[in-house]
């Protein structure tokens, strides 16, 4: 069994969830990392299949074509080791022998870092919900009348 602080009450959850779309050939697959609270590994297990299970759904998308969401399970549990705050260290990883170009190649500038990357759609079948494609056009719509 893994090193768990006692004082550890926070867990990171990986859970897989495949996303169906009808009519379409290929899967979607999410892979989201969940911020578990819990007071043990089994509590923590526990709580992420539940909120795995909660991501279950079915919807149409603007196409009218019906997208299921089931949660396949978990890919990981991993401890945080440290109190949550500014600078703590949630997730690591150890890579041995690497290159100077495979150096290179893990840093990433600015411009390419997710968090500012621009949202783009999926390339794979539109899994987007209608309803949530309404609700925001109606949201920028209303904004826009407001300016």
């Amino acid at each position: 069994m893994a090193y768990i602080p006692k004082d550890a009450g926070w867990y990171i959850a990986q859970i897989v969830l495949e996303i169906t779309v009808g009519g379409e050939a290929q899967n979607i697959i999410h892979i989201n990392y969940l911020l578990v609270r819990a007071d043990s590994p089994e509590q923590a297990y526990d709580r992420a299949l539940q909120m795995g299970a909660q991501h279950e759904t079915t919807y149409d998308n603007e196409e009218a074509k019906p997208v299921k969401i089931v949660f396949c399970g978990l890919r990981n549990l991993t401890v945080v080791y440290e109190k949550l705050e500014d600078g703590a260290e949630l997730l690591y990883e150890e890579k041995l022998g690497v290159s100077a170009d495979t150096l290179t190649a893990l840093v990433r500038p600015k411009e390419r870092l997710a968090v500012f990357s621009p949202i783009e759609r999926s390339p794979g079948p539109n899994y987007a919900s209608a309803q949530v494609e309404r609700e925001a056009r109606d949201l920028i719509e209303r904004a826009a009348r407001c300016t």
